[in-house]
Formats: C-alpha cells, structure tokens, sequence
C-alpha cells in the first residue's frame, strides 16, 4: 500500500474529478452529502469558513495497493483500512469523502478531507509525507500486502500529465547521478536531455537550500520527486562519487608506477654485483693457497696431519 499525498486550494476540482470519473464510487463519507459533487463541495466549503485564514484547505490522498492484492481486497475492506490510515495519520475529527476508483490496473481509492476541522481548528500537514510512507509501509506489513520497490514498479505508461513528467525527471536524474563528480556535470548532463536544474537560496545570501528540476513548464523540488533527489542527498552521492574517482585514480597511478618500477633495470644492483664480482676477483687473486684451502677437503686433511707431525706446510 502506498499514498500519495497533496494539499490544495479548491474543493470544486478535486471533488468533482474524484466523483464524476468513470465508474467512480462513494464507498464512505462523513460529514458531506454524496447525492452530488456540488452538495460535497458546498459542504467543504460551508465548514471551511469556520478557519478563513487557511488557505490551503484541501486535502487528498490517494491510497493504492499493488494488482498482486487484488484478490486480498474489497470496497469494505479498503473503507477499513483507510480508516486506520486516517487514524494514525491524526486526520480526525473533520469532513470526509472515500471514493472508490476502478479506472487503473490495481486497486485505489481517493480519500478527500477538510484540513479545517469540525472545531475550527486546523489540522497539520507538518512531516505528512514521511508520516504517510511510514504509516503505509507499517499497513502494509500487517496485513501482509505486497511491497513494492519503490517507483521502479510504476508503469510509466498509463502516467499523464505532471504524473508523467515527474517520473520522467526521476529517472533522468537517478541515472545521471550515479557517477557525476560535481553539480556542474549533473546540470549538463541533464540539460541536454531538455531538464533544467535550479537552485533554491537562503534570502539575501548565496548559500544553496535546494535544488529543483524543470521540464517545460512543469517544475518539481528534487524532494518532491524523490526524497533520494532532495539537495543534501544529491550532495552527498556527488561527495561519494568524488571519493570514488579519487580512489580509482590512485589505484590507477600505482599499478603504473609499480609495473614501471618492475620493468626498469636497477642500476643499484647491477653496480653492485660488478663490484661484488670484481672485489672477490682480486681477492682470490691475492691469496691463492687461502683461497683454494678454504675450498679443498683435501688438503684440510693434508694440513692437520703435517700438524699433527710437528710440520706446517
């Protein structure tokens, strides 16, 4: 199971979309008629009055499971654990609408809830995107549903529109950050395959706080494609990279120098075997009988005998 999490400004598109698409079906609600889109959304809005100073009212999430859990699934049991997701998610005590779509392959349904809750009081969306991966992973385990590897699983085929250019930048940017030593190369790299990189500064400074990536009009932060795209993580794997070519290069350098080294003659040791060879050249020389003495048994034995006889030779 896995959500994908959005905050808005209007409930007329977002309700209208999720209710009026093919074989869409209203399968929980809570606090909002579901005779009709325009009744969903006037209930939205009646209650969202309570907290005019919100803007961004609108929340929508999608939650899907994989095709393999198709037969694990039914609108009763998507209702439930969808209701558990919201409890943990701490997206309580408000208007909501559960709608059922049967438009894709694998099971999904749209879960759209007023941010301004029953009381006025607004409800966060501080960390909800690492709160939602955790939380769907944590489903997922206990009820054994199958997991997934991430977005190498989504068929980009069926994607549309932002959809479509956002797993596009993913995966031009997780291919070109694999081995490039610098932001510079990341940039053209990517540039020459229509991608423009831009960076985010602190106000009034020139120090760097993130990084996000265009495609046409369409413009993504690098966290929200990928939190292994956000500005420190990419930093991090282009220090990784740096390190790595450095440690290739010095292993390069020394298989060179060593294989040089081998092939080399080595003039220390061939001046000094020709003086090794030439010192006991001119030692045998100079003493002969010493030499050949040290080196004959037989005439150690000539000698201890003669010695023996009060003679020396």
């Amino acid at each position: 199971m896995i959500g994908k999490v959005k905050i808005g400004t209007s409930f007329g598109g977002v309700v209208r979309y999720v209710i009026q698409k093919p074989e869409a079906e209203i399968i929980y609600a809570e606090g909002v008629r579901t005779q009709s889109a325009e009744k969903a959304i006037d209930d939205f809005n009646t209650q969202r009055k309570m907290n005019p100073e919100l803007n961004r009212a609108v929340g929508h999430i999608a939650l899907s499971w994989s095709e393999k859990d198709s037969d694990k699934l039914s609108a009763e049991i998507m209702t439930e654990r969808a209701l558990e997701y919201m409890q943990k998610m701490k997206i309580t005590d408000t208007q909501y609408l559960l709608v059922l779509h049967k438009d894709k392959n694998h099971p999904h349904v749209h879960l759209i809830y007023n941010r301004v809750g029953n009381q006025g009081k607004t409800i966060s969306d501080r960390f909800q995107k690492e709160r939602n991966q955790k939380i769907c992973k944590e489903i997922t385990l206990k009820y054994g549903y199958h997991l997934g590897n991430g977005k190498s699983l989504v068929n980009r085929q069926q994607l549309k529109g932002a959809d479509k250019i956002k797993y596009e930048l993913h995966d031009a940017i997780k291919l070109a950050i694999r081995n490039v030593p610098s932001w510079q190369e990341l940039e053209v790299i990517l540039k020459g395959q229509g991608i423009e990189m831009q960076f985010k500064y602190k106000s009034g400074t020139s120090e760097i706080q993130g990084v996000s990536f265009c495609k046409g009009e369409i413009k993504f932060k690098g966290s929200e494609i990928d939190r292994s795209l956000s500005y420190k993580n990419l930093g991090e794997q282009i220090k990784l990279n740096q390190r790595q070519q450095r440690s290739w290069q010095q292993n390069a350098e020394m298989i060179i120098s060593k294989t040089e080294f081998r092939d080399k003659p080595n003039i220390m040791e061939t001046d000094s075997y020709e003086r090794g060879s030439s010192d006991s050249m001119l030692e045998d020389l100079l003493n002969p009988v010493r030499q050949t003495y040290e080196n004959d048994p037989y005439l150690k034995k000539k000698k201890k005998r003669n010695q023996h006889l009060g003679h020396s030779l």
